[in-house]
């Protein structure tokens, strides 16, 4: 059975390896806040959806929200 097609696209950025520590331990704090795991990608996400007021959009990892 084939996949079915996704509307996400994959981009490569290069962030400050300081940036990327940081982001680690707060996902680690959100995961335990709520209940589940979010990665520092999942916190790339949601802040480039909020500061720039971007809309609901369904992708292969659930609802950004």
């Amino acid at each position: 059975m084939a996949r079915p097609k996704s509307n996400n696209v994959q981009i490569n950025i290069s962030i400050p390896s300081e940036w990327k520590t940081e982001l680690e331990n707060l996902a680690r704090i959100y995961s335990v806040e709520e209940g589940k795991t979010i990665t520092f990608l999942d916190l790339m996400r949601r802040g480039i959806q909020e500061k720039y007021q971007l809309g609901e959009k369904d992708n292969e990892r659930g609802t950004i929200s």
